[in-house]
C-alpha cells in the first residue's frame, strides 16, 4: 500500500516539477518582453527623436550662426549617445536576434559619428567664415542621417519581430505545458485507477476466498487448503483458518471414529436384546401375562428403533469416509418405487392416507445401485407419511427429465419453514413444525439420502411452503 501511494505521489510530483519549469520559462520570456523588448522600442524612438532634434538645431545654427542653437545640438547629441549606450545594453540581453540588433546599432552609431564629424567640421568653417562646399556637406549629412534612421527603423522592425517570436514561444510553451500536463494527468489518473483496482482486489479477493472457505466449513468441508500470500495480515488470517480447519477435521474424524466404534459395539448387544425379546414373546421361556407381553412388545419396538439408528450411524460414517460399497448397474426406477409403496401401504392405510404413484408407462433405465436408491425412496415416502395428517395424500411421481429421470414425493403435511428448508439435509437436523414436536427421528435419513444421490452424480432438494405441504425431489443422470 505504501509503494502504491509512493508511486501516485511521484506521478503528481513529476507533473508539479514540470509545471514549475514551464512557469519559469514563461516568466523569463514575459520578463524579457516587458523589460527588454518594450524598453528597446522606447529607446529606439528616443534615438530617432534625438537625432531629428540634432538635425533641426544644426540647420538653424548653420543659418543663424547662434551658439545657443549649437549648444542645444550638443545636448541632443549627449541624449542620443545615452540612448545608444542603453540600447546596446538591452540588445545584449535579448534571447534571440541579439547580435543582429547590436550590429544595426553599431552601424547606426558609426553613421551618427560621421554625421557629428561633418557637423563639427562645417560649424568650424562657419565660425571662421571660411568658404566651403556647403551643398556637398549638406548632401553628405543628409545621407548619414537617412542611413542612421533606416538602421533605427530596421532595428524597430527587428524588435517587433523578436517580440512576436517570444509571444509565439509563450503560446507554444503553453500548448506544450497543457499537452504534457494532460498526458501526465491522464497517466496519473490511469495509474491511480490501476493502483486502486489492484489495491482493492488485494483486499476483496482474500475476503472473497475467506467467505467461500467459511461456507465450505459451514457445509462440513474442513480441508485446510486456503493459500493467501498477501497482504501479510490476510496471510496470517489464512494460516489461522487452515489451523482451525485442521483441528475441525481432526475433531470430525474423532467423531466419525466414535460413531463407527460405538455403532459396532452397540449393534451386537442390541441384536441380542431384540432376539431374546422375540424368543420371550414366542413363549420359549413359558407363558406370559398380559402385562409382560405389553412390556416385551415395547422393548422389542425400542430395540428395533435403536438398531435402525445404529445402522444409520454406520451408513453415514461409511458414506462420509467413502467406504460405502456401491454396485452400479442399469436398472428401472419404477419397480423400486412400487416395492416401497407396497411396504408403506399398511402404515398409510392406518392413517387413512391416500398413497398414489404417477409415472409414464415406461421409463429409461438409469445407472444406479438399486439397494441404495431403494433406501432413498423409502426415506422420502416414510417421512411424507409420518408428517402427513390423517386423511391426507402422499403422491410419488416418476418422470423423464432432460439429462436424467426425476422422482418427486409430495405430501399434504404442515410444510417446512424457509429457515429449516436450508438445513433439512444436514446431519442431526430436523425441521421443527408447530404441533409436530413429538415426532421421533434421528435427523440422519435425509443426510444419508443426499450422500447417496451425490455419489450417483445426481441432485437432491426440497421445496415447501408452511401449511401447504412439502416436496422432496431427486434426479439421477440417465
Amino acid at each position: 500500500m505504501t509503494l502504491n501511494y509512493l508511486l501516485i505521489f511521484l506521478l503528481v510530483l513529476g507533473a508539479g516539477v514540470y509545471m514549475v519549469y514551464q512557469l519559469g520559462q514563461v516568466d523569463a520570456i514575459s520578463h524579457s518582453i516587458l523589460n527588454v523588448d518594450r524598453r528597446l522600442v522606447e529607446v529606439e524612438k528616443g534615438l530617432a527623436d534625438s537625432l531629428l532634434s540634432q538635425v533641426r538645431f544644426e540647420k538653424k545654427f548653420m543659418l543663424l550662426r547662434d551658439e545657443t542653437l549649437f549648444s542645444q545640438f550638443l545636448l541632443a547629441g549627449k541624449e542620443f549617445e545615452g540612448f545608444m549606450q542603453e540600447a546596446l545594453g538591452l540588445a545584449a540581453g535579448q534571447y534571440s536576434a541579439g547580435q543582429y540588433s547590436r550590429d544595426l546599432l553599431e552601424l547606426a552609431k558609426g553613421n551618427y559619428q560621421k554625421y557629428r564629424t561633418l557637423v563639427e567640421e562645417e560649424a568650424a568653417m562657419v565660425r571662421k567664415q571660411i568658404p566651403y562646399p556647403s551643398a556637398q556637406y549638406k548632401s553628405e549629412k543628409e545621407r548619414m542621417v537617412d542611413e542612421c534612421l533606416e538602421q533605427l527603423k530596421a532595428l524597430s522592425l527587428q524588435g517587433q519581430k523578436t517580440t512576436l517570436e517570444k509571444i509565439r514561444s509563450l503560446e507554444e510553451a503553453g500548448v506544450r505545458a497543457r499537452q504534457v500536463i494532460l498526458a501526465m494527468g491522464g497517466l496519473a489518473l490511469m495509474g491511480i485507477l490501476v493502483i486502486s483496482f489492484f489495491l482493492t482486489r488485494s483486499i476483496t479477493r482474500p475476503i472473497s476466498l475467506l467467505i467461500a472457505k467459511t461456507r465450505e466449513i459451514s457445509h462440513g468441508a474442513f480441508q485446510g487448503d486456503l493459500r493467501l500470500s498477501s497482504p501479510p495480515e490476510m496471510k496470517e488470517l489464512a494460516e489461522a483458518f487452515n489451523s482451525m480447519c485442521d483441528r475441525l477435521q481432526a475433531v470430525d474424524k474423532m467423531k466419525s471414529d466414535f460413531y463407527s466404534v460405538m455403532s459396532h459395539e452397540l449393534r451386537t448387544p442390541l441384536t441380542s436384546i431384540r432376539e431374546g425379546t422375540s424368543l420371550l414373546m414366542e413363549k420359549v421361556g413359558g407363558e406370559l401375562t398380559e402385562k409382560q407381553g405389553k412390556l416385551l412388545t415395547i422393548i422389542s419396538g425400542e430395540s428395533r428403533r435403536m438398531i435402525d439408528l445404529v445402522n444409520s450411524f454406520l451408513d453415514l460414517s461409511r458414506l462420509e469416509e467413502g467406504k460405502m460399497p456401491f454396485r452400479f448397474r442399469p436398472a428401472d426406477i419404477l419397480p423400486l418405487i412400487r416395492r416401497v409403496v407396497e411396504e408403506m401401504e399398511p402404515l398409510a392405510l392406518a392413517k387413512k392416507i391416500q398413497l398414489q404413484v404417477v409415472s409414464a408407462s415406461s421409463m429409461p433405465p438409469a445407472n444406479m445401485d438399486p439397494e441404495r436408491i431403494l433406501q432413498v425412496i423409502r426415506n422420502f415416502i416414510s417421512n411424507a407419511i409420518k408428517f402427513t395428517p390423517e386423511g391426507g395424500r402422499v403422491k410419488v411421481t416418476a418422470q423423464r427429465q432432460e439429462g436424467g429421470l426425476c422422482v418427486l414425493v409430495e405430501d399434504t403435511g404442515p410444510g417446512i419453514s424457509r429457515e429449516n428448508l436450508k438445513t433439512v439435509f444436514e446431519k442431526f437436523r430436523q425441521g421443527s413444525v408447530k404441533g409436530w414436536e413429538t415426532m421421533k427421528g434421528s435427523g440422519l435419513g435425509l443426510a444419508i439420502a443426499k450422500q447417496i444421490i451425490t455419489e450417483h452424480g445426481g441432485k437432491v432438494w426440497a421445496e415447501s411452503q408452511p401449511g401447504q405441504g412439502s416436496s422432496f425431489i431427486f434426479v439421477l443422470p440417465s
